[in-house]
């Protein structure tokens, strides 16, 4: 059934009476009060006192939250101020210690890119010297400066050397060392739930014995005792196996027992030492004596495979494998192999890639967090960004201008879409924050810089648009912005 429900007000009755005095009735007045009519109050003049009582009480309301507002905006600007010099003193040790690495780089070189930056630099300091000798002098003080220059950097070129042959032979210890011990790894697996497996087997176990002795014999300023100690260790073990190598081996291990023993001096041992560590080595790369060594060895083992993805090296000569030539995403040809481009850039342009391929690095992890299985990031080498941020980047943030190469990352202009040359921006790495930070580029930049934006787009596609490899990607790109 339905109800309805209605409330109406109504005044009832209220019954009420008072006594009087009278005859026969006495009532006390004691108590009683002489009420005589004050001021008339009308509605008008009620409400009117209301409405000060009311501003009264939202002057003190507004009074006590504009102060807890004021104190938070000073606490606010207290924490901003402190962020920022906590931010600038950061900045600071930052560029510091980028400073600092780089004199150290460039007095200790151990690296191909350490060695760049010195040839980077030699190339500057002969700039700025020629350009001075053609400003300051003329006539045979000129020619006499240029034969005093060229000499001056034929020595340091020199020192280069010295400094890189020195480089060369501690990183090729250390490489055989990552080598050696990248053989005694035990197998790994991940399980269902997470957890590392690890498994030695029989090769793993060999090749673990055959690296803590080639250590070992390796060091230096032992006691006679240990190493006699341990050559007699290795000689047991390469007496496993018969063989010319293990035969020179094994003479080399008895006459260096021999000199020991007749108190030879450690300084006229050496070089034995070297030919046993030497052929040591070379016993340990052979998959005969070392099977685990043949999973790793770039050399395969069968002949045949060497003839696959091989391709010839016009400028020194040499059949290399496809993995020693650098190749642009607007190369058509092979050109020449890793080694050549390096000579030819040490003795020609002087050029430092290291700022670039950083940006690279950058860029690509960036891009392997977003998990959308990205491409054209990944065919685009170090030469390519090098175009991009030279010719049509201009060195520069697109924002600020800033020109540090150390502090610039290039990222998605459009984070929805697919890096590619025609969808980035280069920023700083705090401006790289705010743009991710952004829902809709067109509310959030002017129709100006938007504008420019694309014109560098623009610019980018009609100089990738003439690589092969690039022609699929531009087209599906082209497509989606349609769709849209």
């Amino acid at each position: 059934q339905t109800v309805f429900e209605k409330n109406k007000p109504q005044q009832t009755k209220n019954t009420t009476s008072t006594q009087m005095t009278k005859i026969g009735l006495y009532v006390s007045n004691m108590t009683d009060k002489l009420v005589s009519p004050g001021k008339y109050l009308t509605a008008e003049e009620y409400h009117k006192r209301r409405l000060e009582a009311v501003i009264v009480l939202q002057t003190y309301f507004r009074r006590w939250h504009a102060t807890n507002v004021v104190q938070n905006l000073r606490e606010e600007k207290r924490l901003r101020l402190a962020w920022e010099a906590q931010e600038e003193l950061r900045r600071k040790k930052e560029k510091e210690e980028k400073l600092r690495r780089e004199h150290e780089r460039r007095l200790n070189p151990k690296t191909k890119e350490d060695f760049e930056l010195l040839y980077h630099a030699l190339e500057l300091w002969k700039q700025e010297e020629t350009e001075r000798i053609n400003r300051t002098l003329t006539g045979a003080e000129r020619k006499a400066a240029f034969c005093g220059l060229l000499e001056q950097e034929a020595q340091l070129i020199a020192s280069i050397g010295r400094h890189k042959l020195n480089a060369d032979e501690e990183n090729q210890q250390k490489a055989t060392l990552r080598f050696l011990a990248k053989c005694a790894q035990p197998k790994r697996w991940k399980a269902y739930d997470g957890k590392i497996t690890e498994m030695d087997t029989q090769y793993t176990l060999r090749a673990r014995e055959l690296f803590e002795i080639y250590r070992s014999i390796s060091m230096n300023d032992i006691p006679k005792d240990e190493r006699i100690d341990v050559l007699l260790t290795l000689r047991h073990t390469v007496k496993e196996h018969e063989c010319k190598l293990t035969w020179e081996i094994v003479e080399l291990i008895d006459r260096e027992v021999d000199l020991m023993s007749r108190e030879v001096k450690e300084c006229n041992l050496e070089g034995l030492r070297k030919r046993i560590c030497t052929l040591f080595l070379q016993y340990i790369k052979t998959p005969k004596f070392n099977a685990e060594v043949a999973r790793i060895l770039k050399v395969p083992p069968d002949p045949l495979k060497l003839y696959k993805n091989v391709n010839f090296c016009r400028s020194c000569e040499n059949y290399l494998p496809s993995t020693e030539f650098p190749v642009p995403a607007n190369s058509r040809t092979i050109g020449s192999c890793r080694l050549c481009c390096k000579l030819d850039n040490e003795a020609r342009r002087r050029e430092a890639f290291l700022k670039h391929k950083l940006i690279l690095e950058n860029l690509r992890k960036s891009e392997a967090d977003y998990q959308d299985d990205a491409k054209i990031v990944f065919l685009v080498q170090h030469q390519d960004l090098q175009y991009m941020i030279e010719n049509i980047w201009g060195c520069q943030s697109a924002l600020s201008a800033c020109s540090d190469l150390y502090e610039l990352v290039m990222v998605r202009w459009d984070k929805q879409r697919e890096w590619s040359p025609w969808n980035t921006i280069l920023l700083t790495k705090d401006e790289v924050d705010a743009h991710l930070r952004l829902c809709n580029l067109q509310e959030a930049y002017e129709a100006a810089f938007i504008h420019r934006i694309k014109h560098k787009h623009i610019r980018a596609k009609s100089y990738f648009a003439q690589i092969p490899a690039m022609a699929s990607f531009l087209h599906r790109s082209d497509n989606q912005a349609n769709a849209n």
